[in-house]
């Protein structure tokens, strides 16, 4: 049995959830999220608790039951809580400024690098000071749905990846970046 997936999921007294076949819909305070799930999955709606079930012991069945619980605990997480991701740009001259709604970053290429948000994601951006770099750019992705807000920045971070020689790159703060040593004259 799946230690995951058998724990119950509980509800908070601010959540309202339905389900509909296989479709299940999250109200929170932060807003809603609907999702459709796999119909190999049976999940059930008791009291102010949420519990998965699989139909049988097939792999197929133990991979799901424990990612549909996670999915839908992350689901009921996000509409009271949220997420969030923060990465800083360490470059000399890199700035990160929000416009709108979209990001727009200068990264040492020629041209600006816009960001568009989807639906339920937010950019905060702003300076701190790092003592070896200076003050650089720290960006935050801010959204309900955890799957959104991890892909935007994980996008915002293939950009510029951190190199390992100079460290320069953007990369997630607390993200250790294994360095190189350079060339060495003889």
């Amino acid at each position: 049995m799946s230690r995951i997936g058998k724990r119950p999921i509980a509800l908070p007294p601010t959540v309202q959830v339905e389900l509909n076949d296989q479709t299940i819909t999250v109200k929170g305070p932060k807003g809603t999220l609907t999702r459709t799930l796999h119909p190999q999955v049976v999940v059930r709606l008791e009291g102010t608790e949420i519990l998965v079930e699989r139909l049988s012991d097939k792999p197929l069945h133990r991979s799901l039951h424990g990612t549909t619980r996670t999915v839908i605990a992350n689901m009921v997480d996000g509409v009271t809580k949220g997420f969030e991701k923060k990465l800083e740009a360490v470059g000399v001259g890199w700035r990160a400024a929000v416009q709108g709604k979209k990001l727009v970053l200068n990264i040492g290429f020629s041209h600006q690098v816009e960001v568009e948000p989807p639906a339920n994601v937010e950019f905060k951006a702003e300076t701190v000071s790092k003592p070896p770099f200076g003050n650089i750019p720290l960006i935050t992705v801010t959204g309900i749905d955890k799957e959104a807000v991890g892909q935007v920045a994980a996008t915002i971070r293939s950009y510029r990846e951190p190199e390992p020689y100079l460290g320069k790159g953007i990369a997630y703060v607390g993200e250790k970046i294994r360095r190189k040593a350079g060339k060495t004259g003889k």
